[in-house]
């Protein structure tokens, strides 16, 4: 199955990092706002507002780096849940967890780091080998009368 989110908006606000009490892994979260691609009867564009998390390394970078207004890029999955809520009723939340969060500001990025991808606790090195598919597309074949069938 294939549960692939890719989404380019602006933060709402600062993002909030707390840690899990057992594991102490960080997990960050925060809103993008991400315009709609149509505008509305009044010309005006809409957005989307989707609940962003991102665990461990990923989530530490993103409180450090990203404030209200940065504008990224999000790669991850999305994953819903729910809950019993205060009123006894339940609560259904759909949110994206953030694999990669690439920073799209041209400016410099706080602690004097420049833009650009963070790591995720996903980026291992990998080594794929190249094989072109199409080498021979376009090349003359050289077929004699005597192979063709009529």
């Amino acid at each position: 199955m294939i549960n692939t989110i890719v989404v380019v908006g602006r933060l709402t606000k600062d993002p909030v990092i707390r840690y899990t009490p057992k594991s102490g892994a960080a997990v960050c979260t925060f809103t993008l706002a991400v315009n709609r691609d149509f505008t509305n009867k009044d010309g005006e564009r809409e957005a989307d507002f989707i609940n962003i998390v991102a665990w461990k390394k990923t989530g530490e970078n993103a409180a450090n780096f990203l404030k209200k207004g940065s504008l990224v890029g999000i790669h991850g999955r999305l994953q819903t849940r729910n809950y019993e809520g205060d009123n006894g009723r339940r609560v259904y939340v759909a949110e994206v967890i953030a694999e990669r969060i690439q920073y799209f500001d041209k400016r410099e990025v706080q602690g004097g780091q420049a833009a650009g991808t963070f790591p995720s606790d996903n980026d291992a090195p990998r080594e794929q080998a190249y094989t072109n598919n199409y080498a021979d597309v376009g090349v003359p074949i050289e077929i004699s009368e005597a192979d063709l069938p009529f």
